[in-house]
């Protein structure tokens, strides 16, 4: 990732509860879920996109733009999930989660999951394994997706413009 700090660019705020005491709630193995509140898994996800826009290499640009997607899926997963007791012999990705907990976002899931491994390989500085138009393109998909989890969740976010003191 880049050693650039991203400043928050947003103000996001919400009272989001886990589905934790909810029987209909999808069951997801407990240490599959994220320990951060879906707020705070929103908020990384903000400043991971930050970073990502910050960020001139095109395989860290497309790794970071990934990673804040992930953040916001595991937001959804927060926020929707009640855990329950499981065996850890079987890896789920956070993809596969998602589409249990949140069927409506199935092709947001299976986008992301289809780049997971070129974000393998981008992280790994497997060079030119992202071109500037992929790098480009997952950004603005990231963007969407964290928008679209922060309406599913009810979660307001508002930019602030930059040289304005709030």
């Amino acid at each position: 990732m880049s050693s650039i700090k991203a400043p928050v660019t947003a103000t996001v705020t919400a009272t989001v509860s886990t589905a934790t005491g909810d029987p209909s709630a999808p069951a997801v193995p407990a240490h599959m879920l994220p320990h951060r509140t879906p707020v705070e898994l929103l908020l990384l996800a903000r400043r991971g996109l930050a970073e990502a826009a910050l960020t001139r290499p095109d395989g860290l640009r497309y790794a970071a733009a990934h990673l804040a997607a992930l953040r916001a899926a595991a937001a959804m997963l927060s926020a929707r999930a009640r855990p329950v007791p499981a065996r850890r012999n079987r890896v789920t990705s956070v993809w596969e989660l998602l589409v249990r907990v949140a069927p409506e976002l199935g092709e947001w899931a299976t986008f992301f999951a289809l780049g997971a491994a070129k974000r393998a390989a981008a992280e790994a500085g497997i060079p030119r394994v992202v071109t500037t138009r992929e790098a480009d393109d997952l950004l603005r998909a990231a963007e969407q997706f964290v928008a679209v989890i922060e309406v599913a969740l009810g979660v307001a976010h508002q930019p602030t413009l930059d040289g304005v003191a709030a």
